[in-house]
C-alpha cells in the first residue's frame, strides 16, 4: 500500500464582491482530509470594491487582484494560476463549497492517470450558512446544519453515466467540464495555455478550455466523490426562458469563435468564416504551378469549415480569400482545430468534402491526402488510419489545369431558378438589334 500523498495543490477561487460565500469556502478548505501544509490558495479577485482579506488560515493563503473591468472571471482564474505553486491547480468558485473530501478525491483521480478531473457540484441554500455552522455540518456531520438541497442538473448527470464519467466521451466531452469544479495538473494548463480572457460573461469559457485540453491529448476523469455545494440553483433554475435563452444566445457566440465543430456553428460550409476553423491544412507551394493550387484550395475549402496555409503564399493575395493564409498557422489556430492536413504538393479532392472525410478521421485518399485527427497526434493510442477506397472518391496531383476552361466549361451553365414574373412589369424589354445612332 502506497503511503500518504505528497502531491502538492493549489486552490484558486476567483472573486468577486462575495465576502460571505468567500469565508465559507475558506473554512471548508480548512476541514480537507488532504494534508494542509500541501495546500496553497490563492484568492484572485476581480475588482472588488473592498478587497478581500483571508484571515489567518492553517494553510497559505494569499490574494492577487485585477481591476474592475466588467466580468472577468476567465481572466482572474489566470492571474490565480499564475500565483499558484502547486502540482494540481483546483478552480473553485467563490460560491461553491467543497467537502472535506474533495482535494484528496481529485488528488487521487490525478494520480491514476487523469489530467483534467470534473468534480460534482451540488447545490444547496447557503445564503444564511455561518463558518460556525458549516462547520458542524462539514466537520462533524451535524444533519440539523446541513442546507436545503435543489435538484442536480439532470443532464449532467446522464452525461456522466452515459460515458462512464467521461471514460468513453467523445469530441464532446468539454460540455460536460464546468468551472466551478474544474482541476487541472499544472502541466496541462500551461501547455494549452489557460483560459481564453476575451471571454467577458458568463459562461463558456470552461467549455473553450477544455476542448483545447481535449485536442492537447488530455484524459479526462468526472470525479463524483469530489463533492462540492454551490450556494443556489443551477443557472437553469434561476433564469426564467426569455433570460436563459438569451444567456445561451450570447455564450454560444463567443463559444463558435474559438470551438469548432456542429454542435457550435452548425454544418460545416456554412456562409460565416472562422478565424478557428475546424480543419487547418497546411500547403507546401513553393514549387507548384499557381493554377494548381488554385484548384487544391478551392476543392479543399468547398463544404467546409477549413483554413489553408500557404507556406510560400504566392497566388494568397490573388485569391482574397479569407480562409487562405501565408505561412505557419499560428499556435492559437493549431491549439483548436479538431483535424490537420500536411500536404507537400497540390491535390483535387474529388467526391467528397473535407468535411466528410473528417468525420471518419484519421484516413487517407489517395497517396498524398491525410487527414489526421488533432487529439490523435498528442497520444500514444492514436486510432489507426482508415485507407478510403470509395468510387468516385480521390485526391489526385492535378494534370495541366487550365482555370478558364474548368471553371468556364458547358456544362457549368444552368437554366435560372426564378423567372421574372410577368406581372411585374407591363413593359416590353428594350432589346437592341443595332448600336441606336446618336441622332436617334
Amino acid at each position: 500500500m502506497s503511503g500518504p500523498s505528497t502531491t502538492t495543490v493549489s486552490v484558486v477561487v476567483p472573486h468577486y464582491e462575495l465576502p460571505h460565500d468567500l469565508a465559507l469556502v475558506l473554512t471548508a478548505l480548512e476541514l480537507q482530509d488532504h494534508p494542509l501544509h500541501l495546500l496553497d490558495v490563492v484568492v484572485a479577485d476581480d475588482g472588488s470594491a473592498q478587497a478581500p482579506d483571508p484571515g489567518e488560515r492553517p494553510y497559505r493563503v494569499r490574494v492577487v487582484a485585477q481591476a474592475d473591468e466588467g466580468f472577468r472571471a476567465a481572466a482572474a482564474r489566470n492571474l490565480g494560476a499564475a500565483a499558484s505553486t502547486g502540482e494540481v491547480i483546483c478552480f473553485l468558485d467563490a460560491d461553491t463549497v467543497p467537502e472535506p473530501g474533495y482535494v484528496s478525491a481529485v488528488v487521487r483521480a490525478v494520480e491514476a492517470g487523469a489530467d483534467l478531473v470534473v468534480g460534482r457540484r451540488r447545490h444547496g441554500d447557503l445564503a444564511a450558512t455561518s463558518p460556525d455552522q458549516l462547520r458542524r455540518w462539514l466537520g462533524s456531520g451535524d444533519a440539523g446544519a446541513a442546507p436545503r438541497e435543489f435538484e442536480e442538473p439532470a443532464w449532467l448527470l446522464e452525461a456522466y453515466e452515459r460515458t462512464d464519467h467521461l471514460r468513453s466521451a467523445g469530441d464532446d466531452a468539454y460540455r460536460f467540464v464546468i468551472s466551478a469544479v474544474l482541476s487541472t495538473t499544472r502541466a496541462l494548463f500551461e501547455r494549452v495555455g489557460g483560459f481564453e480572457e476575451s471571454f467577458t460573461a458568463y459562461g463558456g469559457e470552461d467549455w473553450e478550455l477544455a476542448h483545447r485540453c481535449w485536442l492537447a491529448g488530455a484524459t479526462f476523469r468526472h470525479e463524483p466523490s469530489a463533492v462540492a455545494w454551490h450556494d443556489g440553483e443551477d443557472f437553469a433554475g434561476r433564469t426564467d426562458d426569455d433570460d436563459a435563452r438569451r444567456s445561451r444566445n450570447v455564450e454560444g457566440l463567443a463559444l463558435a469563435r474559438f470551438v469548432a465543430g456542429p454542435a457550435t456553428r452548425g454544418q460545416p460550409g456554412g456562409a460565416l468564416v472562422w478565424d478557428h476553423p475546424d480543419v487547418v491544412v497546411v500547403l507546401d507551394d513553393a514549387t507548384a504551378d499557381p493554377a494548381d493550387v488554385v484548384a487544391c484550395v478551392a476543392s479543399l475549402l468547398a463544404g467546409s469549415d477549413a483554413g489553408v496555409w500557404l507556406r510560400e503564399g504566392r497566388v494568397a493575395e490573388l485569391l482574397d480569400d479569407p480562409r487562405v493564409h501565408v505561412g505557419e498557422p499560428p499556435r492559437a489556430v493549431l491549439g483548436r482545430c479538431r483535424y490537420r492536413v500536411d500536404l507537400d504538393r497540390p491535390v483535387v479532392l474529388a467526391g467528397a468534402t473535407l468535411a466528410e472525410l473528417a468525420e471518419v478521421a484519421p484516413v487517407a485518399v489517395g497517396e498524398h491526402l491525410l487527414v489526421r485527427r488533432t487529439r490523435d497526434d498528442h497520444r500514444a493510442d492514436g486510432a489507426d488510419v482508415l485507407a478510403l477506397d470509395v468510387a468516385g472518391v480521390s485526391a489526385d496531383v492535378p494534370q495541366e489545369v487550365d482555370l478558364q476552361r474548368a471553371w468556364g466549361r458547358a456544362d457549368h451553365q444552368h437554366e435560372p431558378r426564378f423567372q421574372r414574373p410577368a406581372h411585374r412589369s407591363e413593359r416590353t424589354p428594350f432589346v437592341a438589334t443595332e448600336r441606336p445612332s446618336a441622332s436617334a
